[in-house]
């Protein structure tokens, strides 16, 4: 029963970290990276479809995005849902692909993404604390029912905590890198 709880406690804060690590790959850097338009749906003939659906993205150049639709009637569609997505660029079609180019970033817009970052990583490890609350939760339920024995609840609480420190470090980092990366140039 306690071994259950540790598993789920564990797979719940490792999807709570790879969430986290996905959220920053989103925030833009310096280049250009697929990884920017995942958040972004177009309206395809009626219905909000994500743009990796409706076309391929691939980065020729440091900041230069190509985005080739499947289907050409839905050009346009791809353009304004890019140009309404909150990336601040101005998307072009030559006729066969879209071309978007990311500007520079200024120091005050740099700033702007390291705290947009320090958010979402506040954000996990909020996730993760509310992991191990629910956790020690059960544990607690596990103790008071006598399912299990108070020296084997209490190991299983310290290796809770333990996993907690482990996995909002593990964001700590995600962050730090990040904080890195943005404010290079």
């Amino acid at each position: 029963m306690i071994d259950l709880v540790l598993e789920e406690t564990t797979q719940k804060m490792d999807k709570a970290v790879e969430h986290c690590r996905e959220e920053f790959a989103a925030i833009r850097t310096g280049r250009a990276n697929p990884a920017l338009f995942t958040g972004i749906n177009v309206d395809y003939y009626g219905a909000p479809t994500p743009l990796q659906q409706l076309a391929s993205i691939t980065i020729p150049e440091a900041r230069t995005v190509l985005i080739s639709p499947f289907d050409r009637s839905a050009t346009s569609d791809i353009i304004r849902a890019i140009q309404e997505s909150d990336l601040g660029v101005n998307p072009t079609d030559d006729g066969n692909v879209i071309r978007v180019t990311l500007p520079a970033l200024t120091e005050e817009r740099r700033r702007d993404y390291v705290k947009m970052a320090g958010q979402k990583a506040e954000e996990g490890r909020i996730s993760v604390r509310g992991i191990r609350r629910k956790a020690m939760d059960e544990l607690g339920r596990i103790k008071k029912d006598g399912d299990a024995g108070e020296d084997e609840v209490e190991r299983a609480e310290k290796d809770v905590d333990a996993a907690t420190r482990r996995h909002v470090e593990q964001i700590d980092d995600i962050l730090e890198a990040k904080e890195r990366e943005l404010m290079e140039i």
